[in-house]
């Protein structure tokens, strides 16, 4: 049976996905539109990777500069005073806090996402999202440590706990610790997850049924 669902948060909780792109911009403007343009591709086709482990390989391939721990430190401050506000104000993904709200006697939830850990919690917390979780779990460790972690915490198994992500990140992290995924994509993403063949769902007011499709296709 499944007993916990799992939640990225930018795209599966709130539309704030391009917030994160706006910042990256914001923030490497100064090289031009060629490279920003490399560098949002780059951060695009990594949804759910942490921006620590971004700005590194922005700076390693794409800019091919060093990156000084002071330098790395500032952009991740700034990165932060650029989106929080805007995250904490964005809207919910359509039909999740219904779902979260009418399924919560029924499920844990936890969140497992890219976003720094406090930071996280600050926005959780601003967005009143708090009651629903028992686990907001964020970097910089990566999701499959997170995961690792956060089960045997909440005496689960990997056969029972659904990851609802809409990144590749994500369903490879579900697939190196044994959960079950389903993808919230949303209509204007052009990214195939290579391989996928469960449920894909462009709005969370699905949810409930694509549970309900998972559970017959895995028999459990």
């Amino acid at each position: 049976m499944i007993r916990a669902i799992a939640f990225d948060f930018d795209g599966v909780l709130a539309e704030s996905v391009d917030v994160k792109t706006c910042a990256y911009i914001r923030l490497f403007e100064e090289y031009g539109r060629g490279t920003v343009s490399k560098i949002v591709d780059y951060h695009m086709k990594n949804g759910g990777v942490s921006r620590f482990v971004k700005f590194r390989t922005i700076y390693d391939e794409i800019l091919k500069k060093p990156l000084s721990e002071d330098k790395f430190k500032s952009l991740s401050e700034q990165f932060s005073s650029i989106v929080v506000d805007d995250v904490v104000a964005a809207p919910w993904v359509e039909g999740v806090q219904e779902f979260l709200e009418k399924n919560k006697n029924r499920y844990l939830y936890f969140v497992v996402s890219g976003t720094p850990q406090k930071e996280l919690e600050s926005i959780i917390q601003r967005r009143r999202m708090s009651q629903y979780f028992c686990e907001v779990l964020g970097s910089p460790k990566d999701k499959v440590a997170l995961f690792r972690e956060v089960l045997p915490r909440l005496n689960l198994i990997p056969k029972e706990t659904v990851f609802v992500g809409d990144a590749e990140t994500d369903w490879n992290a579900a697939k190196t610790v044994g959960l079950h995924f389903l993808w919230r994509r949303v209509p204007t993403d052009a990214t195939l997850l290579k391989g996928y063949t469960g449920p894909k769902m462009t709005t969370l007011n699905f949810l409930e049924e694509n549970l309900e499709i998972l559970k017959k296709q895995t028999s459990f």
